[in-house]
């Protein structure tokens, strides 16, 4: 029985420790799974899907353009025989068929240069999600970065707590063996109280760190969840060596949005150039096929005789070879004309047209004039929109690169203060464990230990992460070694 428990036992330790493997992510993970799942990216990939539907419209404007129609009713009254034009006093049924097609010849090339507008929009699109896709690597590095740093200050908060536990059960003994007065206990207790309300804020933002990752891959806030810690090093990269003419060139030529904004730029010129189109003439063919039938439409060629008789007329007075006559006219009374048949009426009353259309625009009120200008004002408003966005940039790069150096010094003063502080602490601890200084003085060198060494924590992954943020912008991949 004992042996189907520590079996069962070790069973379970293994799928808890495989399932916390598994939820063990790393920077690379976390970044994949962002671009997959971040809403904006999914918005990003809908305006691509936008600007492909437009090129796809834009295309098919050059094909010809093909309608049928058809349409069938009663006439009542006085009305027209669609079938020979004459005027009668009845209801008629009718049905007509038409099929009509045009194409357009000629636009002032404004089907072609919208075909390449689309085309550079498109690509503008892409641009941007790709832009959004390194914004958003960049955002998920620094959160990861921040977990990072949480979890490094709760175990040092952690370890610290656990010191001043074990320096107040030193300081018990020394009390016990008369070496320290009793109010000496107080002082650590006091500070064993303010590590432990170091610890808790430590978990907090650990914590408030765990939550702004997820939030970046759209995660929900209760789905577990936690990251690889590798031991992090500081790069050997220089900033000091960084040069902002060297590395704004490059970023221009890596960056997507300065690409975008140069792509808006021509899109906008070729904007213009369809809004002249409306100034010029357009030319285009058209063609159609229409069929007719009326329910009043009678074969006069095939007449019923059956019933008919013939019946002559009036006399008419007549000269013939000089001598008075009369001549009298016969006709069919009674004939009756069958209901022509409906597909024959179909095949008799089938006609074909074609032709040229030329429109010339003379006065619109004024509206092709204006979309011009705004297509000119357009044309303005993106130039100074890259040149706007090649100013950020570089602006953004002269940051990096201050925030770099200024990170790289702060860390080797911190490294320094840590020494200083760390030497100054054991001393003091030596001296304490002796009798030879009081409490207050022991824990002011502690206390100074401490901060020296929350400080370079802070300052190492700040400075991490300005080296990291010069590396986006020199199209570096972004890794943790």
């Amino acid at each position: 029985m004992m042996r189907k428990i520590l079996l069962i036992t070790a069973v379970i330790f293994f799928v808890v420790a495989q399932s916390s493997a598994q939820q063990s992510w790393s920077l690379e993970k976390c970044i994949n799974h962002a671009l997959e799942n971040n809403l904006m990216l999914k918005m990003a990939e809908t305006n691509i899907a936008g600007a492909e539907l437009n090129l796809k419209q834009d295309k098919a404007a050059r094909m010809p353009r093909l309608s049928a129609s058809t349409n069938a009713g009663l006439q009542l009254g006085r009305t027209i025989d669609p079938t020979t034009n004459a005027f009668d006093n009845q209801t008629i049924g009718f049905n007509t068929f038409g099929l009509n097609a045009s194409a357009t010849l000629y636009n002032g090339n404004a089907i072609n240069n919208s075909i390449k507008k689309s085309n550079l929009d498109l690509e503008a699109a892409r641009l941007d999600g790709q832009k959004s896709s390194n914004d958003l690597a960049l955002s998920v590095a620094n959160a990861y970065l921040s977990i990072l740093l949480a979890d490094e200050q709760l175990r040092n908060t952690e370890k610290r707590l656990e010191l001043s536990r074990e320096q107040l059960a030193q300081t018990d003994k020394l009390i016990q063996a008369g070496s320290l007065p009793e109010n000496n206990r107080l002082d650590f207790l006091s500070r064993i109280a303010q590590d432990e309300q170091l610890l808790i804020e430590a978990q907090n933002l650990l914590a408030t760190s765990y939550l702004n990752i997820k939030q970046l891959l759209e995660l929900e806030p209760g789905t577990p969840f936690d990251i690889a810690k590798p031991s992090v090093s500081v790069p050997v990269d220089d900033p000091d060596q960084y040069k902002l003419e060297e590395v704004y060139a490059t970023a221009l030529g890596l960056q997507p949005g300065v690409r975008a904004a140069e792509l808006r730029i021509e899109s906008a010129h070729l904007n213009e150039s369809i809004a002249k189109a409306g100034l010029l003439p357009s030319v285009s063919v058209f063609g159609g096929l229409s069929a007719n039938y009326s329910s009043i439409s009678k074969d006069y060629a095939n007449p019923d005789l059956s019933n008919a008789t013939l019946v002559q007329g009036p006399s008419v007075p007549v000269i013939i070879n000089g001598e008075d006559a009369t001549v009298s006219q016969y006709q069919y009374e009674g004939i009756i004309y069958p209901e022509k048949p409906y597909f024959n009426q179909l095949s008799e009353n089938f006609g074909q047209n074609i032709g040229i259309n030329i429109s010339i625009p003379i006065y619109s009120n004024g509206l092709n004039r204006i979309n011009l200008q705004r297509a000119r004002l357009n044309s303005i408003n993106q130039e100074i929109g890259s040149l706007q966005t090649k100013n950020n940039l570089k602006a953004d790069i002269q940051l990096s690169i201050s925030n770099a150096r200024s990170g790289k010094r702060s860390y080797q003063a911190a490294l320094r203060s840590l020494e200083a502080a760390q030497a100054a602490y054991e001393n003091a601890k030596k001296r304490f464990d002796l009798g030879s200084i009081s409490t207050f003085e022991f824990s002011t060198a502690r206390n100074t230990f401490d901060q020296a060494e929350v400080s370079l924590i802070r300052a190492k992954y700040q400075y991490i992460f300005f080296l990291k943020v010069v590396d986006f912008y020199l199209g570096k991949e972004i890794v943790l070694d």
